[in-house]
């Protein structure tokens, strides 16, 4: 057995890159182009990283199916860090199923935590909740069991479970002293951090407050009907309308909810919706078919009622209105959501993230570049997108979930 190999590949498990190149970056056999790889990317450097993965894949050739599925699990780790979430993960699920056909289970369930990871990421929750399911966590060196914790983590907090997420970041921060490595510590800490952030303001007719996930949750169980513009929908306990569509309707209940008990002007309700400065005939029957199309599709959980003045919600089994609102409101909020991990995003992979077209989020970062939020490096396939400055309030409820229609 190589002796070099072994010793860079027990400095990478580590967290030591610098002992790996030590040993091996004059090298270019496919273990050692493997290790360089995998080096590189905790230097920081992924794209070499990738060229010297894909380089150590070609190199173990078909007659080594193993070594090269292990390559291609590294690839796809970093293109979730990339924000690349197209081409490695298409091919992620068979390599799983390569590596474990061979007996490497501790890579085999490496792979189903990055599957899960790429779920989480673009809100399909339950998939990644059945990915998760399907690892046998035993087998997960401590660094991975760390990134496990926080793959349940980011699901119970989207799902708005504090308790849950609260435990699973304690599991992580355990995993990650166990493992040693620094990089992990400070990213379970900044997941602890955005736990205890203000995760939504709450808004009614006499206050505004600042809440944190607890607060959202035990809100959220009470029975007060909520116009959640963080959500973009309105709930009733266990009842759910998503409004995600249909903007108008949601700015229609937001200006009702906030007014509660109280009626809304006609007025009021057209300069909030379609942000009219003059009403004549052809705003008020526009109004009317709005506030019919809000009736129906909130039936399940509240209705509108006409008023001398305008409109007010009537209520169906709450005795409170509330809306919850984003902590720091600006447009677009959903990018900036994402962009708040600090990663660095292709408009594709925004786009895929939250379900719309390219250009949809093309069209929505060129409005938050105008404002100064966000700026691009790299021209074409390459350009990226970051945040211009790190956001007061990020929010797990900002983030994408799919949720019913109603």
């Amino acid at each position: 057995m190589d002796m070099l190999i072994v010793a860079a590949a027990r400095a990478l498990s580590s967290g030591d890159p610098l002992a790996v190149l030590k040993r091996v970056a004059l090298r270019n056999d496919a273990p050692a182009l493997a290790l360089r790889g995998i080096a590189m990317a905790q230097l920081g450097d992924l794209g070499r990283a990738r060229e010297l993965l894909k380089d150590a894949a070609r190199a173990f050739g078909p007659d080594e199916p193993m070594a090269r599925a292990r390559c291609m699990v590294a690839e796809a780790e970093i293109a979730l860090v990339c924000r690349d979430l197209g081409r490695s993960f298409q091919t992620l699920g068979a390599t799983r199923a390569t590596l474990e056909a061979g007996g490497d289970q501790v890579n085999a369930a490496h792979a189903g935590y990055l599957e899960a990871r790429q779920l989480l990421l673009i809100g399909r929750l339950e998939d990644a909740h059945r990915t998760l399911d399907s690892i046998d966590i035993d087998v997960l060196p401590p660094a991975s069991r760390a990134g496990y914790g926080l793959v349940v983590a980011g699901i119970a907090m989207r799902q708005i479970r504090t308790g849950p997420a609260r435990a699973a970041l304690e599991q992580a921060a355990q995993a990650a002293r166990d493992a040693g490595i620094p990089s992990l510590k400070a990213e379970v800490e900044k997941a602890r951090h955005a736990l205890e952030a203000p995760a939504a303001r709450l808004v009614s007719r006499d206050r505004q407050d600042l809440l944190q996930l607890d607060g959202v949750e035990a809100l959220v169980a009470s029975d007060t009907f909520i116009v959640d513009t963080c959500r973009n929908a309105v709930r009733l306990g266990e009842k759910l309308i998503s409004l995600d569509r249909r903007p108008v309707l949601l700015a229609l209940a937001r200006a009702l909810a906030e007014v509660w008990p109280e009626d809304v002007s006609r007025e009021n309700l057209l300069m909030h919706a379609f942000g009219a400065k003059h009403v004549d005939d052809s705003h008020r029957a526009r109004l009317r078919v709005e506030i019919a199309r809000l009736r129906k599709v909130i039936k399940p959980v509240a209705g509108v009622r006409s008023t001398s003045l305008g409109f007010a919600l009537k209520l169906h089994g709450a005795h409170q209105v509330a809306v919850l609102a984003p902590p720091v409101e600006s447009d677009h909020p959903e990018v900036l959501a994402l962009l708040a991990d600090g990663e660095a995003w292709s408009s594709s992979a925004l786009a895929l993230a939250l379900g719309t077209s390219p250009r949809t989020v093309q069209r929505k970062l060129e409005d938050l570049a105008l404002a100064g939020k966000v700026r691009s490096f790299g021209r074409g396939r390459a350009c990226r997108w970051i945040l211009s400055s790190v956001p007061g309030f990020p929010t797990s409820l900002l983030l994408p979930l799919a949720i019913a229609t109603g």
